[in-house]
């Protein structure tokens, strides 16, 4: 399956968040590496994987119990 890579200026774009936050917050917190987002090559920059933020911002989003998100992906319904 292809991916899409993008900057934090273009995801920034696509879901109307501003760059900064995006590195500052969600990449902390709910965005994981490996997972949301790689360091090609091992190097600085980060490139976010578009389908699968697309697929998570939507599964949260349709959840309306309290769900807490966990370190490894999961979810913890509480």
């Amino acid at each position: 399956m292809a991916q899409t890579y993008l900057t934090t200026e273009e995801l920034s774009a696509r879901i109307k968040y501003d760059p900064r936050t995006i590195r500052e917050r969600l990449k902390d917190s709910v965005l994981l590496e490996g997972v949301h987002y790689i360091r090609p090559f091992g190097g600085r920059k980060i490139l976010y994987l578009w389908e699968r933020i697309e697929s998570d911002m939507r599964v949260r989003s349709d959840d309306d119990e309290l769900a807490i998100p966990m370190a490894n992906g999961g979810i913890c319904h509480g």
